[in-house]
């Protein structure tokens, strides 16, 4: 059964780094409902996305395992449910 699922990467700040990442969701067909992308404060080369996903789990695994395999992708961590998503995006945003 399909639902949300919210994903964490680290990856290097490359110009094809986020082109690579949506093919592989998009090869699987995963449906993106959101995504923000993010650029580290310590170090310019480094940099990061936050997706909600709506997928099932079997395909999740799969997607997980292709997106570790990208030189670029440091770090992958998937969580059911939207409420990290949120999370996440509360701290990236600066709300003055």
């Amino acid at each position: 059964m399909k639902q949300d699922f919210t994903l964490d990467l680290l990856a290097d700040n490359n110009f094809s780094v986020l082109n690579r990442i949506i093919n592989v969701l998009n090869r699987r067909r995963v449906r993106i409902k959101k995504m923000m992308a993010y650029e580290s404060e310590n170090d310019f080369r480094k940099g990061g996305a936050i997706l909600l996903v709506f997928t099932t789990s079997d395909i999740l695994e799969k997607v997980l395992a292709q997106l570790e395999k990208l030189i670029e992708v440091e770090s992958v961590r998937a969580k059911e449910g939207s409420d990290l998503y949120f999370e996440l995006s509360e701290r990236i945003v600066d709300v003055d």
